[in-house]
């Protein structure tokens, strides 16, 4: 007579059990630390509240801990895994799954206008971001998002430190180019803090992960968002100095000087203790200064 009574859910394999499967280790040189605690994975998973019509993009797949569980729930998922040898490993132990595709990519390359026209609608990206890239690739995820036309929300893992920097406000010892480029994009919001024992090998730091959601419109309306950007990189390049002074290699003093009159702001004030919507209106006192020079030169 055959038993009836349900099997227990199979336990899937282990971080120790796969890279032994597969003969490989942790990369320190490229900052590999795999999550491996199933119930942070299941906290993750939940908050990207992806469903059968969405496409994840899942940024630094590793050994497949949150695609598994983002696979059981999205229509698709396009694990982008710059590793080859753990795009390889992914590609083995998660196939087949119609819903999955493994891109063997660098995050920075990827298209994501592309993925979301070929989905028909905005993308949800998730990802555990490693530290020596976490920069650039938050810049290109709110530099593509498109007022969420593209990129529909975020669910990333960072350092907490760099989570407390992104979402700093002005005054504050961490608020620097990060906090005004991402927040005058987006609005972030930390969800939770990850420890060491989460993950194989163990880190020396604390992760934080947090969501993002692009806005439709930037915070502070800015005529020109290049030359919002030049002004916000340059004031903090030199974030000791006053702005009169920081500000001197984007046009040379007297232009300088010109667009923090035409903005109102003091040229004794530093980056730091300016808002969001200062930093745009002195950029829109240097388009109007760089403008006018160019028609006198004509």
């Amino acid at each position: 007579m055959r038993d009836a009574r349900p099997r227990p859910p199979e336990r899937p394999p282990s971080t120790r059990e796969i890279l032994q499967r597969h003969g490989l280790r942790a990369k320190k040189s490229w900052g590999q630390n795999f999550l491996v605690d199933a119930r942070v994975q299941e906290r993750i998973v939940a908050a990207a509240a992806a469903g059968s019509d969405d496409v994840v993009v899942e940024i630094g797949a590793g050994l497949g801990a949150l695609t598994r569980g983002l696979v059981g729930r999205a229509g698709q998922v396009i694990a982008i895994e710059h590793d080859g040898e753990l795009a390889e490993l992914l590609e083995q132990e998660l196939r087949p799954s119609p819903s999955l595709r493994v891109e063997r990519a660098d995050a920075l390359d990827f298209d994501f206008a592309a993925a979301a026209r070929a989905a028909g609608r905005p993308l949800v990206v998730v990802g555990n971001l490693p530290y020596q890239i976490t920069s650039p690739l938050l810049f290109a995820i709110t530099d593509a998002a498109a007022g969420g036309q593209v990129i529909g929300r975020a669910i990333l893992m960072v350092q907490k430190e760099f989570a407390q920097r992104m979402l700093a406000g002005p005054g504050s010892k961490v608020y620097g180019r990060l906090s005004v480029m991402v927040q005058q994009q987006a609005e972030g919001e930390i969800l939770f803090h990850v420890g060491p024992g989460a993950f194989h090998p163990r880190p020396a730091v604390t992760s934080t992960v947090l969501r993002l959601r692009p806005r439709l419109t930037p915070l502070a309306p800015v005529r020109d968002p290049l030359q919002f950007a030049q002004v916000v990189k340059q004031a903090f390049a030199a974030r000791r100095k006053m702005l009169r002074r920081a500000l001197e290699p984007l046009a040379g003093a007297e232009a300088a000087m010109r667009a923090l009159a035409l903005s109102g702001i003091q040229g004794t004030r530093r980056a730091e203790e300016l808002s969001v919507a200062e930093f745009a209106h002195l950029a829109d006192g240097f388009s109007s200064v760089l403008s006018g020079d160019a028609k006198r030169r004509k």
